[in-house]
């Protein structure tokens, strides 16, 4: 394959070029019209810039398919309103040919709500009919009684919110969808990532799903339109060990197990990330909690790195991101720090010292700015405070939770360079990162020979775009969420193509 007419994205010289791909790898680059043609597809940019394929580091892929199907909650500014678009899904549902046996909603954000969240509101409003709605973090949810009763759980009888552990094993059950079925979801979400530009993802789903992926890349039939590094939970390592799999095996073509994850904290919008000075506007003394003791999580990452995997550690309060930082320094541990959303100042320079990478998702902190200005007013200044990792030498990669926030690297590149949607002032943006940088985070290659052939085609110059609009940071926010991709090449094949 011969990409013909293409520009590199940053080339000061806007030079015309011809890419040769062999295979999955990039062959040899040469001026447009060059490249001899004999035997290649050629496909015309037409001058478009050309940049490497994009990578989201941090996705539960399978929730996120799910996630495009349930009834959204994303709009939702009271617990009254929320239980009311389920009430109407719950109507709608019962008029199906093939209603389904529980209604689920996600991404409600209670953060904010004037009213409590109670099984008597949502089961005054949907009955008898099991109802599940999951927050936005996706760590906790909220229930009704037909709901605790269908999936056997006890206690939560009176505000019906399960949260953290116990919602993580819970979920799984909500994840019962017959294999055909969800295959076909993810298939249709992995074209949809394509179409924005994505070739990779790592996959933290909290299952063992490597043996889904395997099966869903054979009966494909063909490359898979996306790499997947497969992710391994503390639940699952010892089989894992038994069945010899570490980081970096190769299960099936683009296919490979990815990192160990721990979950060692809660979250901000449920207010169980754990922090060293406590929430701000909450009843008490909330600090968050850890969800593992401190000597559990040690010898966990021990072993797992011991036996061969990459470590993934989710840490979002600053008490969390100080304590997982002291283990993996005592016992040299290199890895990912997941969020690091809360820092102390005296640990940002512990990030490069350490080289732990720091797995960050920009968009949160535009989905959390309010949130934010209410429970961590205090300390803002230092909450998802991408600059000062850089600044104290922090490698970051970029990623977008999804579902927490959507499976879109242009939006995780416009929350991080622009701080701001909707047309609002930007937040703290003297936290934000250059194009360039958001750019570089959100990719593992280079266009050289010998490189992977992992490329993308836009319709859009996102350099000159921001050139262009960044004295209208809100405008230049919208323009690089909407940003079009032309063309996306994984592993030298084709996975999305608008071109004629």
């Amino acid at each position: 394959m011969i990409l013909t007419r293409a520009k590199r994205l940053g080339d000061p010289h806007g030079t015309s070029l011809d890419i040769v791909i062999q295979g999955n790898i990039i062959e040899a680059i040469f001026p447009a019209g060059v490249a001899p043609q004999d035997g290649h597809e050629v496909i015309d940019l037409d001058d478009r810039v050309v940049m490497p394929g994009m990578w989201d580091e941090h996705v539960h892929f399978t929730l996120w398919a799910q996630h495009r199907r349930r009834v959204s909650l994303v709009e939702a500014t009271s617990a009254a309103e929320a239980a009311t678009v389920m009430a109407n899904a719950v109507a709608a549902n019962k008029k199906s040919a093939e209603p389904d046996r529980i209604v689920i909603g996600a991404g409600y954000r209670d953060g904010l709500w004037s009213d409590k969240k109670t099984t008597a509101l949502l089961d005054s409003l949907t009955g008898d009919t099991p109802v599940v709605l999951t927050s936005v973090d996706v760590h906790s949810c909220w229930v009704n009684s037909a709901a605790l009763d269908y999936l056997g759980v006890s206690g939560h009888r009176d505000d019906g919110v399960i949260a953290e552990r116990e919602w993580f094993a819970l979920s799984q059950k909500l994840a019962d969808v017959d294999p055909i079925t969800l295959d076909s979801w993810v298939l249709d979400a992995a074209r949809h990532a394509a179409s924005r530009g994505v070739v990779g993802i790592v996959d933290l789903e909290m299952t063992y799903n490597a043996p889904d992926w395997v099966r869903r890349a054979t009966s494909y039939g063909s490359r898979y339109p996306l790499s997947v590094e497969a992710g391994v939970y503390p639940d699952d390592l010892d089989r894992a060990i038994s069945e010899g799999l570490v980081s970096g095996v190769e299960l099936a073509p683009g296919i490979t197990i990815g990192p160990f994850k721990m979950i060692t904290d809660g979250s901000l919008n449920t207010r169980t990330a754990h922090c060293v000075e406590p929430y701000l506007s909450v009843a008490g003394d909330d600090y968050g909690a850890m969800n593992f003791p401190p000597e559990e999580i040690e010898a966990t990452l021990v072993k797992a790195q011991k036996a061969g995997f990459w470590l993934a550690v989710h840490a979002i309060g600053d008490r969390a991101n100080e304590m997982v930082l002291e283990i993996m320094g005592r016992n040299n541990l290199t890895g990912r720090i997941e969020h690091a959303q809360l820092v102390r100042e005296q640990d940002f320079e512990r990030f490069g010292r350490l080289g732990i990478t720091v797995s960050v998702q920009p968009e949160h902190a535009i989905d959390d700015r309010d949130v934010t200005d209410v429970y961590w007013a205090d300390r803002a200044e230092r909450a998802f405070a991408l600059r000062k990792l850089v600044d104290n030498g922090a490698h970051l990669v970029l990623g977008s939770d999804a579902p927490v926030s959507p499976l879109d690297p242009w939006v995780s590149i416009a929350a991080a360079v622009t701080r701001t949607r909707d047309g609002r002032e930007p937040w703290h943006l003297e936290q934000g990162l250059s194009i360039t940088e958001a750019i570089d985070s959100s990719t593992r290659s280079t266009l050289e020979p010998g490189q992977p052939a992992d490329i993308v085609a836009l319709d859009a110059d996102p350099l000159w775009l921001m050139g262009a609009l960044g004295s209208d940071i809100p405008r230049a926010s919208d323009a690089l969420r909407e940003l079009p991709v032309a063309l996306t090449i994984s592993a030298g094949v084709v996975t999305h193509s608008t071109l004629s």
